[in-house]
């Protein structure tokens, strides 16, 4: 499968290159010096009915042309006969895509209610196809593959390799080009807007590349990260399936698998972000939950989230699963432990709130709640998000959360020492030689502790026209224990990032953040190394180029 995939972004690549170049084709070249087929080219964004003869018959060329035709545009050519995208008593879509990369205010878990219909992703692959066998049993069908490739680069007053940019991520190495991530869907969209029958749908995602470190979950492909600690890596962060009731309140959408938390403003998909680097906020969250999420629109203003999962970043295989303890102790006496104590029935629970004319939306959320012990990433999440647009051009997004784990082992205590350095604890040397979560630093005289952290973070984003976006962010960021980034310290950082569109299908995102550790020392080393950080401040900048397919 994984062969697959890479074959499928490679020809992707190949099949995007020519594209950039065709879209410097001149449509305006008289007929006379024109092939006979394109003499019967039109311009579908003026006449949707021509769409088919300007693209071409065979696949390759079609996906070339399309790119063409959305070169400089800020959307794919408008289809009359299409039905409405939304509900017409719903509030009004706050933003567009570019340059924004949401419509509606991200609220995770859950297809869009109200505002979704299938087959709506606009992707040159499925337009490619459309004409063939199998692209028209797809579309009878409600199935679309698409996605991206993403490839990045930073410059940075980090000097360690590799590792010395965190705890900034998503430029984990600095000074380097890298390939972030290459991605592919397989879906199919539940029918959200109307009203009087059972819907379903399914996501099936592969994400290859660097971030892959940023999406895995312990227990799935892991041994990637946390026993070779590659480079890049293969994923699979969403893989679930769902059914929307319509005739519960104003819906109800019912989805099963893994998925992308529910809370924050950011996720791990490239697309899904103002800038190409992530908030600390976000690069030290919750990241993905595996197993029943429900989502119901109460009416139009009121959306309301409940389930059930397995912790964070955990899978159920792993639940009551035990491994052998080397080195029984005080805190794991036992000759066996569980191999992940986060793995465990856990609760999300979240309201969304939206004012009628769809400048506001709150929510808030809990993630991942259950008993709280020390467990991969068993992050007890409590907080909000909330996004206000000033008008055409002017938004704000926010986000405040606290989370915590108990009974961590104390970095700073001689018998927790000698318990992590003999592995007797489920995250020891010999259960995961890199990447293993960090121990605590409390006072001395405990064993173990409760790690917490509280943080604060912003976006200001301005569109100065249909094809840019530009977001300045600032965030507060206190690992008071230090358990996230492994350095016990309060954080200040912000940036300010371009996303500049060449087309609905092709984005830019330069970017330069500024990062700040104000007690200690947190930048510039390598954990699995055994480097200690040497600086208290980082200057990162960054750009990458996301072509969708």
């Amino acid at each position: 499968m994984k062969k697959l995939f890479l074959a499928g972004a490679s020809a992707a690549a190949v099949f995007v290159s020519a594209g950039a170049q065709a879209a410097n084709l001149d449509l305006s070249t008289p007929a006379s010096t024109m092939p006979v087929k394109a003499q019967r080219v039109c311009d579908p964004y003026k006449n949707y009915s021509c769409l088919d003869a300007y693209l071409g018959d065979d696949v390759f060329t079609r996906f070339i042309r399309y790119y063409q035709l959305e070169w400089g545009h800020d959307a794919a050519p408008a289809d009359p006969k299409a039905p409405p995208g939304r509900r017409a008593e719903w509030p009004a879509t706050p933003e567009t895509v570019p340059p924004m990369p949401f419509t509606e205010w991200p609220y995770g878990g859950t297809t869009n209610l109200g505002v979704t219909r299938p087959n709506s992703v606009d992707s040159p692959l499925m337009v490619a196809i459309a004409n063939t066998s199998a692209g028209k049993w797809m579309a009878d069908n409600h199935i679309q593959v698409y996605g991206w490739i993403d490839p990045g680069a930073n410059l940075s007053t980090n000097t360690v390799k590799p590792g010395g940019n965190a705890p900034a991520a998503y430029s984990y190495t600095p000074n380097t080009v890298q390939l972030d991530q290459a991605v592919i869907y397989i879906e199919r969209l539940p029918d959200t807007v109307q009203k009087d029958h059972v819907d379903w749908g399914f996501r099936i995602s592969g994400i290859y590349g660097e971030n892959y470190r940023y999406t895995t979950a312990y227990g799935l492909f892991s041994n990637q990260l946390l026993k070779n600690n590659s480079v890049n890596g293969f994923d699979m962060p969403m893989v679930y399936g769902e059914i929307f009731v319509p005739q519960l309140m104003d819906g109800i959408n019912i989805r099963v698998g893994r998925f992308i938390s529910i809370p924050d403003i950011e996720a791990q998909l490239a697309p899904n972000n103002y800038m190409y680097s992530h908030s600390m906020t976000y690069s030290w969250d919750n990241y993905t939950n595996t197993g029943i999420q429900t989502t119901l629109a109460w009416n139009k203003n009121v959306i309301t989230q409940f389930g059930v999962t397995v912790g964070t970043e955990a899978m159920p295989w792993h639940w009551g699963a035990r491994t052998i303890n080397p080195f029984p102790n005080q805190v794991y006496p036992d000759a066996t432990m569980l191999k992940d104590p986060g793995a465990k029935p856990s609760l999300t629970a979240g309201i969304r709130l939206t004012s009628s004319d769809g400048n506001d939306s709150i929510n808030i959320v809990a993630d991942g709640i259950n008993s709280g012990n020390w467990g991969y990433n068993n992050l007890q999440w409590y907080g909000l998000t909330y996004y206000h647009k000033f008008n055409d051009q002017w938004h704000i997004s926010t986000e405040a959360y606290t989370l915590y784990q108990r009974n961590v082992l104390n970095q700073n205590n001689a018998t927790a020492q000698n318990i992590a350095a003999n592995s007797g604890y489920p995250f020891g040397p010999q259960q995961m030689p890199f990447n293993s979560p960090f121990l605590a630093q409390c006072p001395a005289e405990v064993v173990t502790c409760t790690a917490r952290v509280y943080t604060a973070l912003a976006y200001l984003n301005y569109k100065p026209t249909p094809l840019d976006n530009i977001s300045y962010r600032i965030e507060f960021y206190d690992d008071e224990e230090g358990q996230r980034t492994g350095t016990a310290t309060r954080y200040v950082e912000t940036g300010i990032g371009w996303q500049h569109w060449l087309s609905p299908q092709i984005e830019l995102r330069p970017e330069v953040s500024y990062y700040r550790s104000l007690d200690a020392p947190a930048f510039n080393g390598n954990s699995n190394a055994g480097i200690l950080p040497t600086k208290s401040y980082a200057v990162i900048g960054s750009a990458d180029v996301i072509i969708h397919f």
